[in-house]
């Protein structure tokens, strides 16, 4: 799990954090971000909505609509139970063991 694959792009902001019996990781994309958080198997998955195509979906125009991005994060193999959540365009992974 690492905060580079997360800052490609300007302004996103990501931090972790170290707590004794657990690590928490933190991405802002952004309030007006719409993104969606799943865990499969030990990978965690996000997929980012570019605005471009929420702004095309909600018009008729032909404009050239931009792929989504897509993040997948290997959990480390000591990571267990980790819960994933997004509110607000933060992104929140958490897990009970050091990473």
């Amino acid at each position: 799990m690492t905060l580079e694959q997360f800052t490609r792009k300007e302004g996103t902001v990501a931090r972790q954090y170290q707590y004794d019996d657990s690590t928490v990781l933190a991405v802002d994309f952004g309030p007006a971000t719409d993104a969606s958080v799943d865990i499969v198997d030990d990978t965690v998955i996000v997929v980012v909505d570019s605005a471009e195509r929420r702004s095309a979906d909600r018009s008729s125009g032909d404009a050239p609509l931009e792929d989504d991005e897509q993040y997948e994060i290997d959990l480390p193999e000591h990571a267990d139970d980790a819960h994933t959540f997004i509110k607000n365009g933060v992104l929140t992974i958490e897990t009970e063991a050091s990473v």
